[in-house]
């Protein structure tokens, strides 16, 4: 797809054409091995469907299919893939060193407009021969993909980056978050206060206080991740790009009534959701 040694086009020129993260063409997969791939894949979709599973039933489930496997390697496995049960318990994403404590500021809160809530996380991208991490920014409201970013390290940098190009669309009231370091990092935090924007952090080990993120993982798993084998990068990131335009402007959703994200995101009403 992209020539390195293009007679006429630069790698630059290339990415542009096609849509791509010029840095995300020089990212390789972070790698496990083989077994330990096949694993987490089969963690990743188990808990897919069920993240109320931490790594006692998650080893259980393992066991049942056939694997003799310890829950040492499993939990290992679950902390590098940055998951963790729904219901409070140690998390796998540890909070910055001295990160300032949030309040969650959405539970009984209605949404009733765009722009009043954003929210965003990240999910691990299985792939052919290794693994990348993905993380987006969602309108509560609308649904709306805002941004979303590539990386094959859990550095603060890609969300960081992901932040900036959704707030050069324009900016929420409030910005909800998990407490992993990425996000309680002073980096994160002090982006957000200097927009003047409200900072909402899910409690420890709830996952569902940040329901419309969780929502969207398992669209673009099962929609898409699950139904490819990306080998190669700028492969997965075409992919994705297709896939996000598909969900924001194409994708028919239920609970907008069978309107699509960009147009409630433009539109600005659809009623009230409640949290």
């Amino acid at each position: 797809m992209i020539e390195p040694e293009h007679p006429q086009l630069s790698v630059r020129r290339q990415c542009e054409l096609v849509g791509l993260n010029r840095s995300t063409f020089y990212y390789r997969p972070a790698g496990e091995s083989d077994l330990n791939l096949h694993l987490m894949r089969l963690i990743d979709k188990q808990y897919t469907k069920t993240p109320f599973y931490g790594w006692p039933r998650m080893t259980a489930q393992l066991r049942r299919q056939g694997y003799a496997i310890n829950h040492k390697r499993v939990r290992r496995l679950m902390s590098t893939m940055g998951l963790q049960a729904i219901h409070p318990r140690p998390r796998t994403s540890m909070a910055a060193k001295g990160h300032k404590v949030y309040p969650y500021l959405l539970r009984k809160r209605m949404i009733t407009r765009p722009n009043q809530v954003w929210s965003t996380d990240i999910t691990y991208i299985p792939m052919l021969r290794g693994f990348m991490y993905l993380v987006a920014v969602i309108d509560w409201y609308s649904r709306y993909v805002l941004a979303w970013q590539l990386s094959n390290t859990l550095d603060g940098r890609f969300c960081l980056d992901a932040l900036e190009r959704a707030l050069a669309q324009g900016q929420p009231d409030i910005f909800n978050t998990d407490q992993g370091a990425q996000f309680t990092a002073l980096a994160f935090t002090s982006r957000l206060e200097a927009a003047s924007i409200r900072i909402s952090m899910d409690g420890r080990g709830r996952a569902l206080d940040n329901i419309f993120v969780e929502r969207l993982w398992r669209s673009v798993k099962y929609e898409h991740v699950y139904l490819h084998e990306y080998a190669r990068v700028p492969e997965l990131e075409k992919g994705l790009h297709e896939y996000f335009t598909f969900y924001n402007h194409e994708r028919l959703h239920q609970s907008l009534s069978y309107q699509t994200p960009v147009e409630v995101h433009s539109a600005g009403h659809c009623g009230p959701i409640g949290t």
